[in-house]
C-alpha cells in the first residue's frame, strides 16, 4: 500500500512541477492525479488478473467523474469565496477515487464470458441452456445433439464438473461408473461440431443446494435449464426459469400406441396383481398383461386394453390375444 502511495505523489508532483513551467500548475496536479489514479488502477488490475474489474474500475472512474462534473457549478456558484480550481480538483478526487474502487470491487463478480454466452445466444435466435449433473449422467443428451436436434450453446457450471468429479471419484463402483460415464459424455459432445461448450466459472458461496445454484445462474444469464430431475423442474418454474425435461422429450417421441393394437411381448416377470405378467417395449414402456404370469420368459402375442399416462412415463394394460379370441368366439357362438 506505502508504495502505491510513493507511486501516486510521485505522479502528482510531476504534474505539478510540469504545470508549473507552463504556467498552470494546479492543471499539472490534477493531469498528474488523473495519470496516477490510471496507472494505479491498471497495476492493481495486472496483481488481480481480473478483465472484469478493469471494466469495473474504468466505468466507475467515469461515472465518478461524470458526477463531480455536474456537481462543479451549482458547489461553486454557492461557495463564491473558493477558487474555482480547488473546487473542481475536490471533486474530481474525490468522486473520481470513489467510484474507481467500487466499479473494482463490483467488477470482482463480472463475468465476461457469461456476456458474451448471451450475446451469442441471441445472435443465434436462442437462449443459452444449462446442463445439470443428472442430464449429463444420463447420457441421452449427446445422441440427441448428435441427431441434430440440439445446436448452439451448452453452458456447464464450475460447480456442476466439481460434482462429477467427486462422483466419479467416489469409492462406490456404481457411483464411479456414474461419474465416469458424464466425463465421456461432457467431452463427446464438446467434440460436436454443432455445439458450443461453455464452462462458467460463476458461484453462489451463499447457497449450498447445486440446484438453487442452477436456478440462480439461470437467472442470471437467461438461460434455460436441460435437465430429467422432476424437482428441479418445479424449483426452476416456480422461480420463472424455463426448464426443459429429458424425460418428457423421450415420452413424446414414444410411438402412439391405442387400445385394441396387437404387439408381441417377452413377459419377464409377474405383475404385482394376481396371475400378471410384465414385459416392456424397445424404449422401455412397462406393459402389463393380465393372466400371463405362467409364461414367464416366453414370447406371446397381446391386445392393447388401455393406456395409463403418469408423471413418470407411460403404462399399457394388455390381454393375451388368445383368451380374447376365444372370448370372441363364445361371444359368436352364444
Amino acid at each position: 500500500m506505502l508504495y502505491r502511495i510513493i507511486y501516486f505523489s510521485i505522479f502528482v508532483a510531476g504534474g505539478y512541477l510540469f504545470g508549473l513551467r507552463q504556467g498552470f500548475p494546479f492543471e499539472g496536479v490534477y493531469w498528474g492525479a488523473a495519470i496516477g489514479l490510471t496507472a494505479l488502477v491498471i497495476d492493481y488490475v495486472n496483481t488481480k488478473l481480473g478483465i472484469g474489474m478493469l471494466i469495473g474500475g474504468v466505468i466507475g472512474l467515469s461515472l465518478g467523474l461524470l458526477f463531480a462534473k455536474l456537481l462543479y457549478f451549482p458547489v461553486k456558484s454557492a461557495l463564491t469565496g473558493v477558487e474555482g480550481d480547488y473546487i473542481s480538483l475536490a471533486l474530481n478526487s474525490l468522486f473520481g477515487y470513489s467510484g474507481l474502487f467500487f466499479g473494482i470491487r463490483q467488477g470482482k463478480n463480472f463475468d465476461l464470458s457469461s456476456i458474451v454466452n448471451i450475446f451469442r445466444g441471441k445472435v443465434d435466435g436462442e437462449s443459452p441452456k444449462i446442463i445439470d449433473t443428472s442430464v449429463i449422467i444420463d447420457g441421452r443428451l449427446a445422441d440427441v445433439c448428435e441427431a441434430g436436434f440440439a445446436e448452439g450453446i451448452f453452458i456447464i457450471p464450475q460447480f456442476v464438473l466439481q460434482e462429477l468429479q467427486n462422483i466419479a471419484d467416489s469409492s462406490d463402483p456404481v457411483r464411479k461408473a456414474r461419474g465416469r460415464r458424464g466425463l465421456d459424455v461432457v467431452d463427446r459432445i464438446q467434440k460436436m461440431s454443432n455445439v458450443t461448450i461453455k464452462i462458467v466459472n460463476e458461484d453462489f458461496p451463499k447457497i449450498r443446494e447445486v440446484d438453487s445454484k442452477l436456478v440462480a445462474l439461470a437467472r442470471q444469464l437467461g438461460a434455460k435449464i436441460i435437465t430429467n430431475d422432476i424437482n428441479l423442474c418445479k424449483i426452476a418454474q416456480l422461480q420463472g426459469v424455463n426448464a426443459l425435461n429429458l424425460n418428457e422429450l423421450a415420452n413424446a417421441l414414444r410411438p402412439v400406441v391405442l387400445p385394441g393394437e396387437n404387439m408381441n411381448i417377452f413377459i419377464v416377470k409377474e405383475g404385482k396383481e394376481h396371475n400378471q405378467g410384465v414385459g416392456y417395449l424397445d424404449d422401455g414402456t412397462m406393459v402389463v398383461v393380465d393372466n400371463a404370469r405362467r409364461i414367464i420368459n416366453n414370447s406371446v402375442n397381446v391386445v392393447v386394453t388401455s393406456v395409463l399416462q403418469t408423471a413418470t412415463g407411460r403404462m399399457i394394460f394388455a390381454r393375451l390375444k388368445e383368451e380374447m379370441e376365444k372370448e370372441e368366439l363364445k361371444a359368436v357362438r352364444s
